[in-house]
């Protein structure tokens, strides 16, 4: 039997029905079922490509972490400028400059061939981070229909496909992201037999990205440990995984921090065993990550929830009456590494909605699992008599979950793009502000500041200001620690910034006065304050250059600014202006 496809208008064979890990419910005598495929990987791939293609051109940075703690460090190993946070100072050496170095081999290759602007390597990484995490999705997928069989596997592929969950964290640059690769190929290779890949894709993912990540490997342990004894095994890939992943990256590491360095040690102890952990940044409800599950994966979410029950219901209870194959590996095991994942990440106080991220391909195997279960249980109760598959008389089960599910994740998607995009379509043309000498005219080589306030949090990143434009912090209502440029030294990686804590606490060093700002960018809320004024107020001070509209949250209806609905949510929701200032006290003045 392939991996991908089921057989077609022949019997299986007993070899082949022994080595998948599919529930296929049929009566005796066998049928043949024309109804139960699923995409070959030469499809899967080309879908997966295009839909992640999308995402790299079209989602949102949605986590300032995402900007300041990679973004930036990147766009330092490549320019020699970016912003540093307190995470990369030596004093505390808590994020890994090999997860950089890795990121930034694209961008040197971009730069090297084709000298373009630093927006079009931005995005030249993007469509790279996107082919990556499609082609871990089709090893992923590979692994599912081996263990699972073809429906559970085109289920996988389809929630893979279109689920605002994935559409976001594809292509993000951040170690959450990376772990999710990591956890397709680990997860693929344990369900395709391949034990090295499993451990060290497992390996890759503590050491490089997330030492948490390692949770998710628990279940690949257990099922080499304990089931099937490969203890030689384990600890020889283990072995091989510190030799060639982690010392490489202490060795970097240490090289760029001016010391001994091990990141993935230091991450624990920040988050474990210091006396305020990252809860300082904040903390959220038990309801947070239900929310925020539902509006990326809709009913997905729920589906994988039940997913584990579920399939031993049916496995179980349903077996006497119903043909079986015999699992690969029992549904407890193959299914509890998300379980785990909640169970440590859904406790903690602070949540942020990366933490997840390692674990969103295991929600649409799960959920496949679901659907699966939920047909075969149809079948069982108002079809178990008929001759045929129960992909069949539970079609419209499948077709249901599948529009739904499509319907939703797109709006949702839209929603995000159309609402909140507003950032990354302003920031490029200050390039074209930059060239245009009726609007800009100061002197090529003279620094222009770039001033931001309360939107300093969604700032894309460097690689999107022009040459000698600085972004600057002006004072917000915000309380809390900003990041500070890197040293112009060469060895400023090795340098420990002053002004820097790790208890979030603000550095007043941070801010220059508005009266040194060239150009502005805020959005234009209706509630002003002191520190935020509405700036549109004062056209005799600040003149429009550029505007995008931008979501106003506060002024929209949950629903419809949650969802897009075409002809439908534009009367519900409210837009404000995402807006470039340029300063008009300075006309006069011959530098200007």
């Amino acid at each position: 039997m392939s991996e991908t496809k089921s057989v077609k208008s022949r019997k299986v064979p007993k070899k082949d029905a022994e080595n998948t890990s599919a529930a296929i419910v049929s009566e005796k005598p066998v049928v043949r079922n024309t109804q139960c495929w699923s995409p070959e990987p030469s499809t899967a791939i080309k879908l997966l490509w295009s839909a992640r293609f999308c995402a790299a051109l079209l989602s949102n940075i949605t986590d300032c972490d995402e900007t300041f703690n990679y973004w930036e460090p990147l766009h330092y190993v490549l320019f020699g400028k970016g912003f540093q946070t307190w995470e990369y100072s030596p004093t505390y050496a808590i994020r890994s400059y090999a997860y950089i170095l890795l990121h930034s081999l694209p961008g040197h290759l971009h730069s090297l061939l084709l000298q373009a602007n630093r927006v079009l390597v931005f995005y030249f990484i993007r469509c790279v981070l996107g082919m990556i995490c499609a082609l871990c999705e089709v090893y992923f997928y590979r692994g599912v229909c081996k263990a699972f069989g073809a429906n559970i596997g085109r289920f996988a592929l389809l929630f893979l496909l279109l689920s605002t969950g994935m559409f976001i964290s594809s292509t993000a640059f951040i170690p959450s992201s990376f772990s999710m690769y990591m956890t397709m190929i680990s997860i693929g290779g344990w369900f395709l037999g391949n034990i090295p890949v499993a451990i060290l894709a497992t390996a890759l993912s503590t050491f490089v990205s997330w030492p948490f990540a390692c949770i998710i490997g628990i279940p690949i342990a257990v099922d080499l440990l304990l089931r099937k004894k490969q203890v030689f095994d384990f600890i020889k890939w283990s072995v091989i995984a510190v030799c060639f992943i982690l010392v490489p990256q202490v060795l970097i590491d240490s090289y760029y921090y001016g010391k001994l360095v091990i990141a993935p040690l230091n991450i624990v102890l920040y988050n474990v065993f210091s006396e305020h952990g990252p809860n300082i940044y904040g903390i959220e409800s038990w309801t947070f990550y239900f929310i925020n599950g539902f509006l990326n994966f809709n009913i997905v979410l729920p589906l994988a929830l039940v997913a584990l029950p579920l399939t031993i219901l049916v496995q179980s209870f349903l077996n006497s009456k119903m043909d079986m194959t015999r699992q690969l590996l029992p549904p407890w095991l193959s299914l509890l590494s998300m379980y785990i994942w909640i169970l440590v990440f859904f406790t903690r106080p602070h949540k942020e909605e990366r933490f997840l991220f390692p674990v969103y391909p295991l929600f649409c195997l799960n959920a496949g699992c679901s659907v699966a279960a939920i047909q075969k249980i149809y079948h069982w109760i108002f079809s178990r008599y008929k001759p045929q598959h129960y992909t069949i008389s539970s079609n419209w089960i499948a077709i249901s979950i599948a529009v739904i599910f499509s319907l939703t994740s797109l709006s949702r998607s839209a929603a995000l793009f159309y609402g909140y995009h507003a950032p990354l379509d302003i920031y490029p043309s200050l390039h074209r502000t930059a060239d245009n000498p009726k609007v800009h005219t100061l002197h090529a080589n003279k620094q222009v500041n770039v001033c931001i306030g309360k939107e300093w949090y969604r700032f894309p990143s460097n690689f999107f200001m022009p040459e000698n434009w600085e972004l600057q912090f002006i004072e917000s209502d915000f309380k809390g620690q900003l990041p500070k440029p890197y040293s112009r030294q060469e060895d400023a990686t090795q340098i420990i910034p002053t002004h820097m804590n790790d208890m979030n606490l603000e550095e007043p060093t941070r801010y220059i006065e508005l009266s040194k700002c060239h150009y502005l960018i805020d959005l234009d809320v209706p509630i002003s304050t002191p520190h935020e004024p509405k700036f549109s107020k004062f056209p005799d001070q600040w003149e429009v250059i550029e505007r995008q509209p931008f979501l106003d949250k506060e002024r929209s209806d949950k629903v419809f600014r949650a969802f897009f609905i075409p002809y439908v949510s534009h009367n519900y929701v409210s837009y404000v202006n995402y807006t470039i200032y340029k300063t008009t006290r300075r006309n006069k003045r011959k530098t200007f």
